[in-house]
């Protein structure tokens, strides 16, 4: 029986392994505005609320499962949201949703006394608007 639980913890400790190795962030963007030229992720800002002056280009929503940690996968998801936005020349991300979510279970294995033994499968989903803010208006923030 020992050895059996420390078979199913090993392929667990696999499976988690090569999970955050080989999945990655993923995300998608709906346009509900109007689009504009593609920019670099990095210079997509992060905002709380509404600036004074904005345009609504679309809704971006972004997942991930990979990490070490939950903070981690928050991050992994957060660059991914950025990359979304800036695919269609948001310059701004007003965050409207953020938490975990069940995307299935994992077979780790089978146990004779309590049989099949599954693994959760959770990754951080984070959504929002995708804004343009004139340039203008961001020096003003500053």
């Amino acid at each position: 029986m020992r050895k059996i639980l420390m078979g199913a913890g090993l392929l667990l400790f696999l499976l988690m392994v090569s999970g955050c190795v080989s999945v990655n962030a993923s995300g998608t963007y709906l346009i509900t505005g109007t689009r504009r030229k593609a920019i670099d992720a990095d210079t997509v800002m992060l905002y709380a609320a509404f600036p004074k002056q904005y345009e609504i280009i679309g809704i971006v929503t972004a997942t991930s499962t990979t990490g070490w940690t939950e903070q981690s996968k928050v991050d992994r998801a957060v660059a991914e949201l950025k990359r979304q936005a800036a695919k269609i020349g948001a310059n701004g991300v007003v965050v409207e949703d953020m938490g975990e979510i069940n995307t299935g279970s994992v077979l780790i294995g089978n146990v004779a006394v309590v049989g099949n033994v599954y693994a959760p499968v959770t990754a951080q989903k984070v959504s929002g608007k995708a804004i343009y803010v004139a340039p203008e208006t961001q020096a003003e923030r500053q």
